[in-house]
């Protein structure tokens, strides 16, 4: 392997394996050297301006977050990370910002349900933690997801939302951010009333 395509790989490794052009770029390494990676089969496209080394395995949570910055998964799927839920998505739930375009995201992944959050709310609760396959992905907290939840129990699947809540609470949940969270959203007392129950 030559220097140049160490540089590359190098970036895809602090990248959770993906390397857009805008990074090769500011590598100081020119368009027309990543069109030769990808024709000699080092460097395979899986989005537009998104690569991996040929022989990487492509973990999707990193994709879709390299694909939007801003994405942070939510609802079901952040309850399947966490083992809130032993129900596998079909489908990704991610959110983001109110306004924030992603159409473009939306087009190259069918199999995500997008939901747009108050500018107010959007930060409330982000963490890290690794995907199913190892990469470091962005998600709401535990505490979050609970009261996404439970504000919004109409739509969600009835088996997800009894099991994600009686898990949450078996599994030494933090009542004091839960009850901080639930403050946020207006939901303190439904919050209470699952307490008491459960």
């Amino acid at each position: 392997m030559d220097e140049i395509y160490n540089k590359i790989e190098s970036i895809a490794a602090e990248s959770n394996g993906f390397v857009k052009t805008s990074q090769i770029e500011a590598a100081g390494i020119s368009r027309g050297v990543i069109k030769k990676y990808v024709d000699s089969g080092l460097l395979e496209r899986v989005r537009k301006g998104i690569f991996v080394p040929s022989d990487a395995d492509i973990d999707e949570f990193a994709l879709l977050q390299v694909q939007c910055s801003s994405l942070v998964f939510s609802y079901g799927t952040a309850l399947y990370v966490w083992g809130l839920t032993d129900i596998i998505p079909h489908t990704f739930d991610i959110s983001v910002p109110q306004g924030e375009n992603i159409s473009r995201l939306l087009r190259d992944n069918q199999k995500i349900k997008a939901h747009y959050v108050m500018k107010g709310f959007y930060n409330l609760g982000i963490t890290e933690t690794q995907s199913p396959q190892g990469a470091i992905i962005r998600l709401y907290d535990k505490e979050r997801c609970l009261c996404d939840l439970i504000k919004d129990r109409n739509q969600i699947e009835k088996q997800l939302y009894v099991q994600a809540i009686k898990d949450y609470f078996k599994n030494r949940p933090d009542v004091r951010k839960l009850l901080k969270y639930g403050k946020a959203f207006g939901i303190e007392e439904k919050i209470r009333t699952y307490m008491e129950v459960l």
